[in-house]
């Protein structure tokens, strides 16, 4: 017995090895969609195979050592800062995939191998879920993010939020890793595949469906963003006020037809709460070119500074502010704000408000079909990001005008299809996309339902962790049944 196990030990390395390259190039910041599918294979098939360390230790370090993709940018990053922020996000991810990778062997050794393909993912969604609403800053870069360029794949998530689209990328994964584990019946097999098939084909035949129907009535939007760093230019100085001049310029020469422009977050900033430098040269250009110009701005009062996006409207009239609504550094707003503009219903939000389901599901039940999102990056995040905004529109129906410095100009439609982006770590001063976006549906069984799928896989973890959780001399009685078993294991 001793040389089986180790023989069937000497698979772990292979196995590590393997879901690692797979997780290191089908997460991060530029991911390979195809690969995330495969990421979680090879340690899901040798997990019933081993013991539960191993099986556990197997499947941290495949995690662990994969989701390492982050750590060039981190090491440079203020917002997520490699020690110790960028290590303990790594490790909580390999701590996440080790447990439901236990709950997936515990339940296979138990003759549940269904349950098993279904309660894995739910452990892996139902962690990080609580996660993003208990972690100030939210939650991107999920498996969801990994398959934003796939729009047939995200569009599970007007139904279930986001959180489905991580939990189908698992479940593929471990049904099929179900299906071929040791000591499972013919029709456990049939059951875990036709079940894992079914809801493959529903959530990917229902997403072709949806992309499928009319697209409706277009607006065309424009994003404008000076490529050089900094934060929120004084308009008390020189520099900021060219720079201000400088983006004046560059509005003028935009094309016929735009009605929404978006500038960056915090693109100027002042210690007056209304710089007339700002407000009325804005102002004007709105009204003699005839689109809204949404533009970050930061207020200085004191020790205090107010992350504000103004909204200059093309009809005339003061500047409309929104205050950022999830800043932990800044005041926090509290109230949607509705431009009076033409066209689509406008809705007004700042980069980090996207890392929550809200304001952009409080907005999509409100009537907005369109969310101006002033942002503001580090360079290679931004891909990543900008895609975090697109699942938002997604799950409520709404066009997303991404633009922002540092990061991914982004311009996409309410199925979450890309019509523009643009990089802006350019060497260029100024970056600009332009495209004609075709308004999103509106709200949608998610905006309606709210979180229901996150809390229904979380009862089916909690579920499978039970029936793990039996008497240790039934666990020893289990393990030996296993291992004395006659029958042939395939690695």
């Amino acid at each position: 017995m001793g040389s089986w196990r180790e023989a069937r030990n000497r698979w772990a390395l292979p196995a590590t090895a393997g879901s690692a390259v797979l997780f290191f190039f089908g997460t991060g910041l530029a991911p390979v969609a195809a690969l995330t599918w495969l990421a979680p294979l090879p340690v899901l098939l040798i997990a019933p195979r081993v013991s539960g360390v191993v099986a556990a230790t197997v499947a941290f370090a495949a995690c662990f050592l994969g989701t390492t993709n982050l750590w060039d940018w981190s090491a440079n990053s203020h917002d997520l800062p490699l020690l110790p922020g960028g290590l303990l996000v790594t490790a909580a991810f390999g701590l996440t995939f080790a447990l439901a990778v236990l709950v997936f062997r515990g339940l296979l050794r138990r003759g549940r191998a269904l349950l098993a393909a279904l309660a894995g993912p739910a452990v892996w969604v139902g962690v990080l879920y609580l996660v993003s609403v208990s972690n100030p800053m939210g939650i991107m870069g999920t498996l969801a993010t990994t398959q934003a360029d796939v729009p047939v794949v995200l569009q599970v998530a007007s139904v279930t939020g986001a959180w489905g689209i991580d939990y189908l990328v698992l479940l593929v994964p471990a049904a099929l890793a179900a299906v071929l584990a040791p000591a499972v019946s013919t029709g456990a097999r049939v059951r875990t595949g036709t079940v894992a098939v079914v809801l493959l084909v529903a959530a990917l035949g229902g997403g072709a469906l949806r992309l499928a129907g009319e697209p409706g009535p277009a607006q065309r939007v424009a994003l404008v963003a000076s490529n050089q760093k900094g934060w929120a230019a004084d308009l008390g100085t020189p520099d900021g006020r060219d720079l201000l001049r400088d983006y004046l310029a560059r509005l003028a020469e935009l094309p016929r037809g735009v009605q929404t422009v978006v500038l960056p977050e915090a693109a100027f900033g002042s210690t007056e709460a209304r710089p007339a430098v700002l407000v009325e040269p804005m102002g004007r250009l709105a009204r003699e070119r005839g689109f809204d110009i949404v533009v970050g701005f930061a207020h200085w009062d004191g020790g205090a500074k107010y992350n504000y996006a103004l909204t200059f409207p093309a009809r005339g009239g003061g500047p409309v502010p929104y205050l950022k609504q999830h800043d932990t550094v800044s005041p926090a707003g509290r109230e949607l704000v509705f431009p009076p503009v033409g066209g689509a219903r406008l809705g007004v939000e700042i980069c980090m408000d996207v890392n929550f389901r809200n304001p952009s599901s409080d907005y999509a039940a409100a009537g907005a079909q369109l969310l101006a999102i002033p942002a503001s990056d580090e360079d290679a995040n931004g891909w990543q990001h900008s895609r975090t905004a697109l699942l938002r529109g997604v799950e409520n129906g709404q066009a997303v005008a991404w633009g922002g410095r540092q990061t991914t100009l982004m311009i996409s439609d309410g199925w979450g299809r890309v019509l523009a982006d643009a990089p802006t770590d350019v060497p260029a001063p100024f970056t600009s996309v332009v495209a004609d976006v075709p308004l999103g549906p509106g709200a949608t069984p998610h905006t309606r339902l709210g979180d229901w799928f996150p809390r229904l896989v979380i009862a089916l973890a909690l579920m499978g962790l039970a029936m793990c959780a039996v008497r240790a001399s039934r666990v020893q009685r289990d393990s030996s049944v296993v291992c004395e078993a006659p029958h042939r294991v395939d690695l």
